[in-house]
């Protein structure tokens, strides 16, 4: 069985995805907010919009709470230390995103 050589598209759209993630791990956490930010309203395409505040908070919050849950092996005193947050608030931010 003979697989299909890739297509310029192919070619071109996994060059695509290549340039953004390296863009992405050489870029710090400001500018990949910012530059997503400005792809997002770019592409609103006319559409109202409201709640973006929320919107941001709870898409960087999730995997933030995520990976130092993770890397604290659960441990919310530790977790809450790390996040410089109170650990009743933290409990609250992990059952908002249903990580509790």
């Amino acid at each position: 069985m003979s697989t299909a050589e890739p297509t310029l598209l192919d070619q071109q759209a996994t060059a695509s995805v290549t340039n953004i993630n390296k863009t992405a791990q050489e870029q710090s956490l400001r500018a990949c907010v910012e530059t997503t930010m400005e792809n997002y309203f770019r592409h609103l395409d006319g559409q109202p919009v409201n709640d973006v505040y929320n919107m941001v908070l709870a898409e960087i919050e999730t995997p933030l709470l995520e990976v130092i849950m993770k890397h604290t092996r659960q441990n919310q005193t530790k977790a809450s230390e790390i996040l410089g947050l109170n650990r009743g608030t933290l409990r609250k931010k992990l059952k908002q995103y249903g990580l509790l």
